[in-house]
């Protein structure tokens, strides 16, 4: 018995050693700069939002927070890199809403977004305004609808992409004012704005700052936007909601959250949604984002998995109604 409790001291003693390390390294997460994968090219909104929260999130950290950019494939190389990437808390996707789209938009996928990576933080969420080009008759959404249902689907709307979201909103607006148009998809929806302002195409949606510029040019005219609220960027233009162009309390934005690979640490994670919270809750962050259209989000972990998983299957019966696939 005696020489029993020697060992068991002995291999207790010969383990703290390794114990201590571990428990050290992570209390002090992060110990070295945090990689911010952008699923988006550099320059582009979410890009811009993304190194906005990455310059304050650093100062919380007192890591630096290097943004790297890998665009393609409607966000799915980059949420692929990080879903493979090691679970430490290190590496983290910046993706936007395009992730849960394509849960259902692609039949075969190299990840889940669901099984293999983790929930960090909600940070922005963007509203986006129907367009149509000014030689046109709608001024307005009665306006719009009415014009809409006498076209007889002869007019034509423009979107980033099959399945983009500026695809799909414009799908609903039309199933629910009864109206039919045929849809041109772009690559990225830079070039669906330009279409619709050149009246190669009769409207479109996009994220109210991108097509505010064009607005106030006088280059396109908006019709409605996507919030459940008018947006203090164009406080004139009416709610889909408010207009009847959609049902009561209908909301949309291309909103954005932070990714880590599943079975990151739970502290690291805590850690870098306490910093993505600090960040939101600065008045100049605030008044960037404000500037980009964007509005803050924040929560804890769980709310943004509650909201992934309402959105993928909110968005999953959207892509099965409207018959989109990317493959």
């Amino acid at each position: 018995m005696h020489r029993r409790r020697i060992l068991g001291i002995a291999a207790a003693a010969a383990c703290a050693p390794l114990a201590r390390p571990a428990l050290a390294q992570g209390a002090a997460f992060p110990e070295r700069p945090v990689r911010l994968v952008v699923a988006f090219p550099p320059g582009g909104p979410t890009d811009v939002v993304a190194r906005i929260l990455a310059e304050r999130v650093a100062r919380d950290l007192g890591q630096p927070v290097v943004v790297e950019n890998r665009g393609g494939a409607n966000g799915n190389i980059a949420a692929e890199a990080v879903a493979k990437a090691p679970p430490d808390g290190y590496t983290v996707l910046y993706n936007t809403s395009s992730i849960a789209i394509s849960r259902a938009l692609y039949r075969s996928l190299p990840y889940d977004v669901l099984r293999d990576l983790s929930p960090v933080a909600l940070t922005a969420a963007s509203p986006l305004a129907l367009v149509v080009h000014p030689s046109l008759p709608p001024r307005d959404p009665p306006g719009f609808i009415a014009w809409a249902k006498a076209s007889g689907g002869r007019v034509s709307y423009s979107s980033g992409g099959v399945g983009n979201i500026s695809h799909l909103l414009s799908f609903l607006v039309l199933r629910h004012i009864g109206a039919e148009a045929t849809h041109v998809p772009y690559r990225g929806t830079a070039a669906a704005l330009t279409d619709a302002a050149a009246g190669n195409v009769q409207f479109t949606s996009d994220t109210v700052v991108t097509a505010l510029p064009l607005i106030q040019e006088g280059r396109v005219r908006a019709i409605a936007v996507s919030s459940a609220a008018r947006t203090p960027l164009l406080p004139d233009v009416p709610s889909m909601a408010e207009a009847g162009m959609m049902p009561p309390g209908f909301e949309v934005g291309a909103w954005q959250g932070i990714l880590a690979p599943a079975r990151t640490p739970p502290a690291a994670v805590s850690r870098l949604n306490a910093a993505v919270r600090a960040a939101l809750a600065d008045p100049e962050v605030r008044a960037r984002l404000a500037a980009q259209g964007a509005q803050p989000t924040g929560g804890a972990p769980e709310d943004y998995a509650r909201h992934l998983r309402e959105e993928v299957e909110r968005w999953g019966r959207v892509v099965a109604e409207s018959g989109a696939t990317a493959e």
